[in-house]
């Protein structure tokens, strides 16, 4: 590092990188701690920046997507600040139009219904030019954040993109784009493909603009059962994870951690324990300790309160991340919410649960 505490890309230098030593599995003070949605409508300062504008456009302006990653950083002394932005950027990169509907969560007008539909779609080599913003967001939050606590970037896998893509939005089954799987699965593939390669160099240009981890979001492996998922998601996300490593290898790059966060997949646990990324993030229907023994010592693992467990007293709060502490260990440990923060949370508790780990944790390597 430079003498003036400036590093690459003229960055400032890193302060508090236990959450980075966690995810490499070296040895850490305390357990580091983040939420996912940490920037979210819990705050009332989010939404008051919010409310000026609608979804993606607040995604697409760099300096509101900075100011709404610093917010939680302000009120809580959380490990790592992760960058504003939804997953669905990448299938408006590739030409899909999507909207948020308030109330009801994002919107494909138009869906991928037949095969055909996959030549609308734009060439995944120019998803990154397109997503500029994120990466200017990136980089502004990174000088801002004056090396406090890590930046993380993040993107969805192929298999929960596509589910949106073919769905047209949420659902309860998914079974349009599980359809697709069973009756088209070549068109399937051919999609996966695509939404991998837009992948790689979204993800390696979030790293060139500053980022310092990269979380792959697998949000519906859960609609899957160990034989779709083996075939539709797990080979690219390990391709994802694969990829971008050589790829910033090969820019002279240095390698960052990356977390795959498959919600609802215990059922491929080992299978992700051995995918290629340094962590596995784990939603709150599996036991610390049984995650433990089946991934062994080669990973990290990272969650998994549930976030409903914020509704409960602070002190119920405090007993719960001890409980969780103490199951997962205090070294190869993130700790981290199962899901995302819900809007209705309180941030007092918040606040709560992230003085908790860091209290608990410390004496957990007193004894």
């Amino acid at each position: 590092m430079e003498a003036n505490g400036l590093g690459l890309k003229g960055f400032p230098e890193l302060k508090n990188d236990t959450f980075l030593r966690a995810a490499w599995g070296e040895e850490t003070d305390y357990t580091p701690v983040w939420c996912m949605r940490q920037a979210g409508r819990y705050l009332p300062e989010f939404r008051e920046t919010r409310a000026a504008q609608d979804f993606f456009s607040t995604c697409r302006s760099p300096e509101a997507c900075c100011e709404l990653t610093l917010q939680p950083l302000r009120r809580f002394p959380l490990d790592a600040a992760i960058i504003f932005s939804d997953i669905l950027v990448v299938p408006q990169a590739l030409g899909m139009e999507v909207t948020m509907v308030p109330g009801k969560g994002p919107s494909f007008p138009e869906p991928l219904r037949e095969e055909r539909d996959l030549e609308r779609l734009r060439d995944p080599a120019v998803v990154a030019s397109e997503l500029g913003y994120v990466f200017q967001a990136i980089t502004l939050t990174r000088q801002r954040l004056a090396g406090r606590v890590p930046l993380i970037g993040f993107a969805g896998a192929p298999w929960t993109l596509m589910a949106y893509m073919v769905e047209g939005g949420g659902s309860s089954t998914m079974a349009q784009a599980k359809r697709w799987l069973y009756q088209r699965p070549q068109a399937s593939h051919q999609l996966l493909r695509i939404l991998t390669d837009a992948l790689i160099p979204y993800l390696v240009g979030q790293v060139v603009a500053g980022a310092q981890a990269l979380q792959l979001f697998e949000s519906h492996a859960g609609h899957l059962g160990p034989h779709l998922f083996n075939k539709f998601a797990l080979p690219y996300i390990r391709d994802v994870a694969k990829r971008v490593k050589a790829r910033l290898q090969e820019s002279g790059l240095a390698p960052v951690p990356m977390i795959i966060f498959a919600k609802d997949g215990h059922f491929a646990l080992e299978e992700l324990a051995q995918a290629g990324y340094e962590v596995v993030g784990l939603d709150w229907t599996v036991a610390p300790k049984k995650a433990r023994e089946r991934v062994g010592k080669t990973v990290t693992l990272q969650g998994n309160l549930d976030p409903c467990a914020l509704y409960a007293s602070e002190e119920e709060i405090g007993q719960l991340v001890k409980q969780m502490l103490d199951d997962f260990g205090p070294q190869r440990y993130i700790a981290n919410l199962g899901h995302g923060l819900y809007p209705d949370m309180d941030p007092e508790h918040v606040g709560a649960f992230v003085d908790a780990v860091h209290r608990h944790s410390r004496l957990l390597r007193q004894n």
